[in-house]
Parts: structure tokens; C-alpha cells; sequence
């Protein structure tokens, strides 16, 4: 609106004010209108700095909108863009475009003041997800702590514009989430109104949205190596189980060799649950609610398995991957596998690529990946 010729916002003061305009060589027209029209922000502040646009301020309704906040409604605007681009044949690895939405929510957000809340815990709050020690209802609080927020940080046109640079770059056939970390650095330099505190800033958001990367990459193959050992993961289950029976009910259990009656093994027990941070004194809480949930399953005629109760499952997992680790750095990082070591290699792909939608080449990369991080 605000680009337009002066004479026409002069014309929008007549309408407002009066009723009606004068078109040129035409009669005054009457009209009762109400203008619906959008500029930017840096635009609208030099407009209200001239007086001369006084009388047409008072007449303006302002609504501010600001980017958005939402790492899952920011992806979709990336595939959208995509989606209607030329380059739909680039395959574009998991985890790669949330990465890029991470970075660009990060940079809208503003710090809390609130004890324990920080950028991270604020995007996934603000995303829907669920953040320890905080509840949805938080939201509110957290949104009037900065009435502007969203009103700066990275737009979308500059992220899809770094990836399509490295969408374009010649004989790609795949991207992944570093690949567009690297591009969205890249453009930093090339950026011409970033201040050199602002590039600070920008490289950290970098820095932590590799991080969130490295987790969600660390998972991905935990759980391609996990199912590759699921017979491993029941084991863990039912030794698990049955200790927690033992402990919940006040009984012994009956060693499998020497017959004799031995106390439920803690050791055992707090190996796993340490995994996803029980603690000492929320043991007990939490072996009760397994067992309750066991006995609900039972009831019901249900098979109870490790993935029937979400924070056993993630607990589980880490657990194995923890005791898999030193076979899993072999088997990334290793030049020339054994037979034995290509066919888990060969396995977990394969996994990667059926169920976590990579293809051969993003799939190896992140075993690669992986395997340099756990040999660091």
C-alpha cells in the first residue's frame, strides 16, 4: 500500500474523511469502502515518522502480522514452495526441512523470563509438543511476555532461497539437513543488511538446530539398529518385567542356573530407567504404573510388548542402542566391513529406507554421520 503514488494516499483521505474521491476529469464518486491492504514493517514506521500522514494514520486500523511461530506450519511452507518449483525430482532427506524450519523459528523467539524456559523448550511448547515442568496452558503467559515476537527474525523467502541454491547446485540428486544448514550459513555471508552481532546470533541458531539434528539423527538409526535386534529389545522386556513384579509385589525371583531365590536385580532395573531419566525416587512410581498397565493389558487378552508403554519403549531403546553402541561405531565408521558388519549395514539401510523414508543415499550418509559423531 505504502509504495503506492502519494496522490493516491491522498485520495484514500478524501474517502476516508468525506465519502468520496475525484477521479480526474470526473465528478466527485461517492463510495463507502472499507480498504483492506498490507505493507512492511520498516515501510510503515517511515510512514508514521512524516507528520504529513497525520490525518491518514488516524484513520488506519493496524493489524500486526507476525511470522510464524510453528516448526511443523513452517515446514509445510517449504514443501509447499517446493511442490510448485521444478525441482520436485531432488530428493529431499528427512529431518532437512524441519531443520531449516528450526532455525527460522528460533530467530523469532524471544527469551522468556520464566525459570527453566529457554528458546528450545519455547519452540516445542509453542509447536504443540509436550515440555517437562510446563503445560500448554503456559502459552499465554509465555505470548504476553513479548507482544512483538514474530514481528523480526528470518523470513521464509530467505530459507527457500538457500535451499534452492543447494537444490540447484549441478548433479544433486539428494539433500539433507546438513546440506541445508551449510547453505543457510553460506547466505549469511551474502546477506547485505546483517549486522555483524545479528550474524552471531544467526550462527548460533545454526549451531543449536544441528544439535536438535544430531538427536533426531541419533534416534532414527537407534531405531533402525533396534529393530535389526528386536529379539535383543524383548529380552530386555521380560527380564525388566519380571523384576518389577518381583520388587512391586515383595518377592523373590528364582535364579534360572542355581534355582535358589535371589532379590530382584536393581542394578538390572535402573539401567534402564535411568535411560530416560527416572529418578531414585520416581522409581517406584514408575515400576508401579508398568505394572499397572501390564495388568490392564492382561486383562484385556492383549500381548504386552516394549512398545506398548512410550517411555518404557524410549527407554528400551536407548538402552540397547547404549549397549549396541561399540558395534554400532564399527559397523558406521568402518572403511572395509566384514561380511557380517556390510549385512548390518545392508539391514539398517534397508530399514532406514522403507520405514524412515531416506533413499540409498541420504541413508548412508547418516550412517556415516553417525558414525563420526559416537567417535568423537
Amino acid at each position: 500500500m505504502l509504495k503506492c503514488d502519494e496522490k493516491f494516499l491522498w485520495n484514500l483521505l478524501s474517502l476516508s474523511q468525506e465519502g468520496n474521491f475525484k477521479a480526474g476529469r470526473f465528478a466527485l464518486i461517492s463510495a463507502d469502502e472499507m480498504i483492506c491492504a498490507h505493507t512492511n514493517e520498516n515501510e510503515y514506521k517511515s510512514f508514521i515518522a512524516n507528520k504529513k500522514n497525520e490525518a491518514l494514520q488516524s484513520r488506519i486500523i493496524v493489524i500486526k502480522v507476525p511470522y510464524n511461530l510453528k516448526v511443523s506450519e513452517e515446514i509445510k511452507i517449504y514443501q509447499k514452495l517446493i511442490d510448485q518449483s521444478d525441482l520436485q525430482h531432488i530428493h529431499i532427506a528427512p529431518h532437512a526441512l524441519r531443520t531449516a524450519a528450526i532455525f527460522s523459528v528460533l530467530s523469532r523467539l524471544k527469551e522468556s523470563k520464566k525459570q527453566g524456559m529457554d528458546l528450545i523448550k519455547k519452540m516445542r511448547l509453542y509447536d504443540g509438543e509436550d515440555v517437562e515442568g510446563f503445560k500448554q496452558k503456559d502459552l499465554i503467559e509465555l505470548q504476553g511476555e513479548a507482544v512483538d515476537e514474530g514481528m523480526s527474525g528470518v523470513d521464509p523467502r530467505y530459507v527457500i532461497n538457500r535451499l534452492s541454491s543447494a537444490l540447484i547446485r549441478k548433479e544433486t540428486v539428494c539433500i539433507n539437513a546438513l546440506d541445508v544448514l551449510r547453505a543457510l550459513k553460506d547466505g549469511l555471508d551474502q546477506h547485505p543488511s546483517i549486522t555483524k552481532e545479528e550474524k552471531e546470533r544467526l550462527l548460533n541458531y545454526i549451531a543449536v538446530s544441528r544439535k536438535e539434528f544430531d538427536d533426531l539423527a541419533k534416534k532414527e538409526v537407534q531405531r533402525a539398529f533396534v529393530y535389526a535386534y528386536e529379539e535383543s529389545a524383548r529380552t530386555i522386556l521380560n527380564n525388566y518385567l519380571d523384576n518389577v513384579e518381583a520388587f512391586c509385589n515383595g518377592m523373590k525371583l528364582t535364579d534360572p542356573i542355581t534355582d535358589e531365590e535371589i532379590d530382584p536385580d536393581e542394578k538390572l532395573m535402573r539401567s534402564i530407567e535411568e535411560q530416560i531419566g527416572i529418578s531414585e525416587n520416581a522409581k517406584k512410581a514408575f515400576r508401579e504404573e508398568i505394572l499397572i498397565r501390564l495388568s490392564s493389558y492382561a486383562r484385556k487378552g492383549k500381548a504386552f510388548d516394549y512398545t506398548s508403554h512410550e517411555r518404557l519403549k524410549e527407554a528400551i531403546e536407548k538402552k540397547l542402542f547404549s549397549d549396541l553402541k561399540d558395534v554400532v561405531k564399527i559397523t558406521t565408521s568402518n572403511r572395509t566391513p566384514d561380511a557380517e558388519q556390510l549385512k548390518r549395514v545392508n539391514e539398517v539401510t534397508a530399514r532406514l529406507i522403507e520405514d524412515h523414508g531416506y533413499c540409498p543415499i541420504c541413508g548412508n550418509e547418516l550412517l556415516r554421520y553417525i558414525g563420526s559423531l559416537l567417535n568423537r
